[in-house]
């Protein structure tokens, strides 16, 4: 699933943190970080945000429960 605009990061990993199954963000490559970690999360902070705004993300949720919260989180913002 493709989530764009994500101008509150902080909000944004705290919904992937309460996420029950892994989480992966694909990059532009091809490769999958599990967002999950922390590191991952820091590395892909560092690789896409700008002007305090990530314009788009691709996520895999492998829980439906977890495609949920994405989609609310996309939502409500």
């Amino acid at each position: 699933m493709k989530i764009q605009n994500i101008d509150n990061v902080e909000k944004f990993f705290k919904v992937i943190d309460s996420c029950k199954g892994k989480v992966e963000l694909v990059t532009g490559e091809g490769d999958r970080l599990n967002l999950k970690s922390k590191l991952s999360q820091y590395v892909s902070l560092a690789n896409i945000f700008s002007d305090g705004t990530i314009e788009e993300l691709e996520v895999i949720a492998y829980e439906p429960e977890d495609t949920a919260k994405l989609v609310e989180f996309m939502m409500e913002g």
